[in-house]
Formats: C-alpha cells, sequence, structure tokens
C-alpha cells in the first residue's frame, strides 16, 4: 500500500477588498486541483491575524482543510489561547505553528522567544486536538548560529509536540536530504513537506531570497539575470527548473509538497500538471473535508 503523500498550497491574506476578492478567484482555481490542506499567513508580529482568520473560515466553509499559521512573536499566552479557542470552535484542526518575525514597531518580544515554547504551550492547552506544522530551514535559519544549532531548533520543535514540518524554499534539492540525513541522526522522524516556490519574477524572488536566507544556485541567477524583462522566458525556465527540482524531490522520497502560490493561480497549477500529481491517488486528499458548520 503507498505511502499518502500531501500536496498543499499557501495563500497569504490580501490588506484590500479588491485584493481579498482577487484572492477567492485565485482560491477556486487552485481548489480545482483538491489540496490536502490550504495554509494561510500570517504578517509580521501577527499584523493579519484577523485577515489570517477570516480567510480560514471561508476555506473551511468551501469544504477545504484550512491550516491558519499562529505565531508567537508579540503575543501573550492569553492571545494565543484566545486564537485557538477560536479555531477551535470553528472546527479548524491544523494550525502552522511558527515564532514569527518581529516587527520594526515592536518594543517586546511578548511572553514567547522561540516556536518551540509555543508548540508545547498548543499542546498543553489543547492535547491532540490540532495538527502542528513548523517550520524548516534545509539551508539553515538566517540568524542560527551554526548548522548543529538549526538542527538543534528543529528537534526541539519536534520533541515539543509537532506533527509534521513545511520547509523554507529551496532549489537545491541536495540541501533537503542532507536537511533530512541530519534531523534523522538526531533521532527526529516526522514527515518533512518541501516548500517549493515557483519562479515568476527574479527581481522578486532575489528579494525575498536576501531577505530569508533561501540560495538562487548562481547557474539558475545567471540564466534569469540574461533573461532581463522578458517574463515569458523567466517563467518558462522557472518551470522547467521547479519541475524538475520537484521530481527529485518526490522520487527521492519526500513526503510531500508544499506550494508557496503568492496569491497566483497559474504557475502551481502548471507545474501540478507537469507532475501529473492528479493522475498519483496516494498523493493530496480523494474528496474535500467536510464543510464545517458554524
Amino acid at each position: 500500500m503507498p505511502t499518502q503523500k500531501s500536496f498543499s498550497i499557501e495563500v497569504f491574506p490580501p490588506k484590500t477588498p479588491e485584493g481579498i476578492e482577487a484572492l477567492r478567484k485565485t482560491r477556486a482555481e487552485l481548489a480545482e486541483l483538491s489540496p490536502k490542506y490550504f495554509s494561510i499567513t500570517y504578517g509580521a508580529g501577527g499584523s493579519t491575524q484577523q485577515g489570517t482568520h477570516n480567510i480560514a473560515l471561508e476555506i473551511q466553509k468551501e469544504g477545504f482543510e484550512a491550516a491558519p499559521h499562529v505565531t508567537c512573536i508579540g503575543t501573550t499566552r492569553e492571545s494565543v489561547r484566545e486564537r485557538l479557542n477560536e479555531c477551535r470552535a470553528n472546527g479548524i484542526r491544523h494550525i502552522v505553528a511558527l515564532r514569527g518575525d518581529l516587527p520594526s514597531s515592536y518594543g517586546v518580544l511578548g511572553e514567547f522567544r522561540y516556536a518551540n515554547e509555543l508548540v508545547e504551550f498548543i499542546r498543553a492547552e489543547t492535547g491532540d486536538w490540532f495538527r502542528i506544522d513548523v517550520a524548516a530551514y534545509p539551508e539553515m535559519h538566517p540568524q542560527a548560529k551554526s548548522l548543529q544549532d538549526d538542527v538543534d531548533n528543529f528537534v526541539r520543535k519536534a520533541q515539543a509536540g509537532a506533527d509534521a514540518a513545511i520547509t523554507q524554499y529551496f532549489y537545491n534539492a541536495s540541501s533537503y536530504f542532507r536537511f533530512m540525513e541530519n534531523v534523522q541522526k538526531a533521532g527526529v522522524d516526522i514527515p518533512v513537506i518541501a516548500g517549493i516556490m515557483p519562479i515568476t519574477n527574479f527581481k522578486q524572488l532575489a528579494q525575498f531570497s536576501d531577505m530569508c536566507g533561501a540560495e538562487i544556485p548562481r547557474w539558475i541567477r545567471l540564466r534569469l539575470e540574461s533573461y532581463g524583462d522578458d517574463l515569458a522566458s523567466i517563467r518558462a525556465f522557472g518551470l522547467d527548473v521547479v519541475t524538475e527540482l520537484c521530481e527529485q524531490l518526490l522520487a527521492g522520497g519526500a513526503p510531500g509538497l508544499h506550494f508557496y502560490s503568492l496569491n497566483k493561480a497559474a504557475t502551481t497549477r502548471e507545474i501540478w500538471h507537469r507532475l501529473k500529481l492528479d493522475e498519483r491517488k496516494e498523493i493530496g486528499s480523494d474528496k474535500k473535508a467536510e464543510a464545517v458548520q458554524v
């Protein structure tokens, strides 16, 4: 019997009514792929938390599994408890627990310092109600002191009660497999889903990568730079690169793929169809989750 793999998609809460409506249309296109779930991000310091919650409720009502992000930087135990209670009251059973980024306007870190403390708190408050996903960094978190320090941080999150992890995006498959070797040697065996960032805009990708510490391999960077403002060539090259990366990951045993859609449908859909994920019955969900009545 094949091992079930997870194929999922991330979206973020828009800040304008026009953006919210555009996301609904994008989500409808992505929903045709029957992803395992949709995750919904927070802004820095939880700045978009109400938008995150609203989108999660819409996704649940549409019959799909929603996995809102819950971050701990700049929060209190009581504020996190309230957010967890809201999720439970609306039938949400899957969350992504993260430390989160500290916006410049914040003067205090709050009552949590690290994601493992958040995971431990969620388990203490809610038992096994939630599936908890955490973050993983195949190329090392930019603030980690060393590779071993980064692995140790991941181990603490797993030991605190995480069920699975989703990686930061990367373009070297070897980085993912090396990370898996390191955490398995450390005694961690939770599923680590590979985070996938489609390539459609080189300047935007370069800015993201500089901020989060994700490496763009030199050969990819040079090729993308050579296209200049030729967006069609950038997109075509990006589709080939990312599709091949996904094939390598799945063939090498990655338990799933999590696409950072950036609230766009076309490129994620194209990669999905190139990979023939809709024909791999063990991947994704066979049907929608039951819609939650609230």
